[in-house]
């Protein structure tokens, strides 16, 4: 979808949210709410300066409305794959981004994220999985690493995962598969404003998305092996 029609469903009474080289920031208004709107267009790389873009509207949320909601448009082709880019370090601007949006989160700013046309790679890692939950479009396009990129750096045949892929969601692209890992809270159709609404409600900073994939049958040892763990380190704490 379009972002421009995308905003005009999510705010059917009007926004100040602009898009300036695919960058999206700005206000809307949900039933009387503020809301800042940080995001991508175009499937637009994410390098340097759109990730400390993105960073800098996210702390000027945090300085200038405390515990406003922040929504996350989700729209990228992944980290931009430029010597400039490498160089610089784009991995740690890409981490700043994913700090400052925790630190958003620690403030009681709640955060939802929506994957509206596609989700790539390290862009989408640090956006819209960030969030204290993630929704997508029926028509998104989600997925970590292709198949073939996948083939070629596991040394599997892209015909075996291609297999793999029909009956395991972790090989998978496609939002139905994130919704079924946990990933992807559920996917949003028809009164988008109203899904919006409903999502600010029931957003909540604890991490569900294990326990939803367990659920779901998509993530099946995840929480198993969280749960593991925190029984072990608690134990460990209780002998010291």
């Amino acid at each position: 979808m379009d972002s421009r029609q995308l905003l005009a469903q999510l705010f059917p009474h009007g926004h100040e949210v602009t898009i300036v080289d695919d960058f999206i920031s700005g206000t809307a208004i949900l039933d009387g709410q503020g809301i800042s709107v940080i995001g991508t267009s175009s499937h637009t790389p994410i390098g340097v300066e759109i990730a400390l873009a993105q960073a800098r509207a996210v702390l000027a949320t945090v300085r200038d409305y405390p515990q406003r909601p922040i929504l996350l448009l989700v729209d990228t082709q992944g980290q931009r794959l430029r010597h400039r880019d490498e160089m610089l370090g784009i991995n740690s601007y890409m981490a700043h981004l994913g700090k400052c949006l925790e630190l958003a989160r620690q403030s009681g700013h709640k955060i939802i994220a929506l994957v509206y046309d596609q989700a790539l790679s390290g862009g989408f890692v640090t956006s819209g999985m960030m969030a204290d939950a993630c929704y997508a479009l029926p028509g998104a396009t989600i997925r970590v690493m292709g198949l073939p990129a996948m083939a070629r750096i596991t040394k599997v045949a892209e015909e075996k995962l291609t297999a793999l892929a029909l009956h395991n969601p972790v090989f998978a692209p496609g939002p139905k598969n994130y919704e079924r890992m946990g990933g992807a809270q559920a996917i949003w159709d028809g009164d988008l404003a109203q899904c919006l609404r409903d999502a600010l409600l029931q957003a909540d900073a604890r991490d569900q998305r294990s326990e939803l994939g367990q659920q779901r049958g998509g993530r099946r040892k995840s929480q198993q092996v969280i749960d593991a763990v925190m029984l072990q380190a608690a134990q460990t704490a209780q002998v010291e």
